[in-house]
């Protein structure tokens, strides 16, 4: 049976009524509310559930602020994670958030939904969002898997994500590919190549940059990636220019097969676009462009895909866009 008692200050002023519940087999529950009808609702909940076998201990995520699973979630879980530095980034925003200020237990789907529309007001993207909502979503199943907070549910779960816009359809046009490596060059020499080589290869740009000798075979025409966005080890086949653009260039003591990192090339990258004249045309845009070039050069779907590193023909699809002109050339010359 619950025992409920008001509490007051050294004044003798009512401040609150407190709940008492002790039943055998459970641990003893002691929460204090604001009026007695909120004490009498949460303690008939509670022993309610005992009665029915399915009460779950509550105390824990009703005492843990976002703020401190968060700080957790960071201290255990993303070490072990492949892309751990970008999710921190993600951590330390929800971090600073009004959300982050609530306890676990009273979080809902209403202030999902809040964060949301402020990241939407901070100019967030879609996909930026989605990657937001879900390192949330997977520190609130971790505590309810891992961390012995059963009784916890997962508000993510409640909301809409934004929806992913339309895949980018973006490739050269005519005259765009030597305008651009033409003020890439005005830049550095390397620049141009780091992008003439993201054309060959349709490799990703963070692959490129990652690379190292000791991972290049200029034999045998391939790289392998040990780590990709995939987390998947993968070796990439090189065509005769890509390995004529890897000979030219001078080996460094650090191993690295490149000098730019990847700020280097977000910054100087758009001002070449800028510089030749070229409107909408990002970095990853080339790896539209070569993954499109395989198929107009005949390769299979699994061809390109064992190239591209793809692991599925729907996102294939998404980042290949063929000219039309292209197939009425090809059907032109069918006998």
């Amino acid at each position: 049976m619950a025992s409920i008692r008001p509490r007051k200050d050294r004044d003798g002023n009512l401040t609150g009524w407190q709940v008492q519940i002790q039943k055998r087999g459970f641990p003893s529950q002691t929460r204090t509310f604001r009026t007695k009808a909120e004490a009498q609702s949460w303690a008939a909940v509670i022993e309610s559930e005992m009665a029915r076998g399915v009460w779950q201990d509550r105390s824990e995520i009703e005492s843990t602020l976002l703020d401190e699973a968060l700080e957790r979630y960071a201290r255990e879980i993303l070490p072990g994670k492949k892309g751990r530095t970008s999710e921190m980034s993600l951590l330390k925003q929800w971090r600073n958030r009004p959300v982050a200020k609530m306890f676990l237990a009273s979080i809902r789907g209403k202030d999902i939904a809040e964060a949301i529309r402020d990241m939407q007001e901070e100019g967030k993207g879609a996909n930026t969002v989605r990657l937001h909502l879900a390192l949330l979503s997977h520190l609130f199943n971790v505590a309810r898997r891992e961390w012995g907070m059963e009784a916890l549910g997962n508000p993510v779960e409640l909301v809409r994500r934004p929806k992913l816009p339309r895949g980018r359809d973006r490739r050269l046009l005519e005259g765009e590919e030597s305008r651009l490596l033409e003020a890439c060059r005005s830049t550095s020499a390397e620049l141009a190549a780091i992008v003439s080589f993201a054309i060959e290869t349709a490799m990703r740009q963070g692959e490129i940059l990652g690379m190292e000798w000791s991972g290049v075979d200029l034999k045998r025409q391939t790289v392998t990636l040990e780590e990709t966005k995939n987390g998947e080890k993968r070796v990439v086949p090189l065509s005769d220019r890509a390995v004529e653009i890897l000979k030219e260039l001078p080996r460094r003591l650090d191993g690295r097969v490149w000098s730019y990192r990847l700020e280097g090339v977000r910054t100087s990258f758009p001002r070449a676009v800028k510089k030749a004249g070229i409107v909408g045309l990002t970095f990853h845009d080339l790896r539209h462009e070569a993954t499109s070039r395989l198929f107009e050069m005949g390769f299979n779907p699994m061809q390109a895909a064992a190239i591209t590193g793809h692991r599925n023909m729907q996102m294939l699809k998404r980042y290949t866009h063929i000219r039309p002109e292209d197939l009425v050339e090809r059907l032109r010359q069918r006998p």
